[in-house]
């Protein structure tokens, strides 16, 4: 069974460290742009890319376990190839993804800033993450740079499948944080009332990146679905 891990806007598949340790055959990938090659301008040009990587590496049925805005992607994912996937793990995610206008205003203003100022935009987000892991994260988002970032909630602001998230067909299993505060629970909570046979999963004092926060209940979580499977 092949994992896929999907990062969330303006990231790399490194935030994924503890799960690719975890799990050693999963694939953190990097979606274009992040920082190599030119990014994608909407969550359906990424997943067409993403199905792309799939088919040219051979993987049968895999299992897509995706991020806020790689949540998303997998839902479209699985929306558009649904016979091509085993399963979905969606972690702090919605089917609509709408940002905050001042956030983005916030990015526009900062495209041409200095690496301080956007370490300075990006790093209370990881306040609760371990610090070794937490710099290298936040160093390799700060070399993606802050216009991908704009471009990725660009995506994610423009995101609304509300309306056909119950076509989804994968077995899905949905896990946020009880503290996060940029997709709340009642999102996650959507999405598992309208997937049929979705789990949900809670995990206590966890925020946003409750995957590199409470690492050992994300991955146990993640695991128990996979042998349900």
């Amino acid at each position: 069974m092949k994992l896929i891990f999907i990062h969330g806007a303006g990231n790399t598949g490194l935030v994924w460290h503890y799960q690719t340790v975890y799990f050693d055959y999963a694939d953190a990938i990097s979606l274009p742009g992040h920082p190599k090659g030119e990014p994608c301008h909407s969550i359906e040009g990424y997943t067409d890319w993403l199905h792309k990587y799939v088919v040219d590496k051979g993987c049968s049925e895999p299992v897509l376990i995706g991020h806020s805005m790689g949540g998303a992607v997998a839902q479209m994912y699985a929306l558009k190839y649904p016979g091509e996937l085993k399963a979905i793990v969606l972690i702090g995610t919605g089917a609509r993804l709408r940002v905050r206008p001042d956030f983005l205003n916030l990015l526009e203003s900062g495209v041409n800033a200095s690496s301080e100022w956007a370490r300075s935009v990006i790093e209370p987000f990881y306040e609760r993450v371990a610090a070794e892991v937490k710099e290298k994260v936040i160093n390799k988002a700060l070399e993606v740079g802050v216009a991908v970032q704009l471009n990725d909630f660009r995506c994610c602001d423009k995101f609304d499948i509300m309306d056909r998230v119950d076509q989804i067909v994968a077995p899905t299993l949905v896990i946020c944080g009880s503290e996060d505060e940029m997709t709340p629970v009642k999102y996650s909570r959507y999405l598992a009332d309208r997937i049929a046979g979705a789990r949900l999963v809670i995990i206590e004092g966890g925020s946003h990146f409750v995957f590199m926060e409470r690492p050992e209940k994300v991955n146990q979580a993640i695991e128990d679905f996979l042998r349900s499977l």
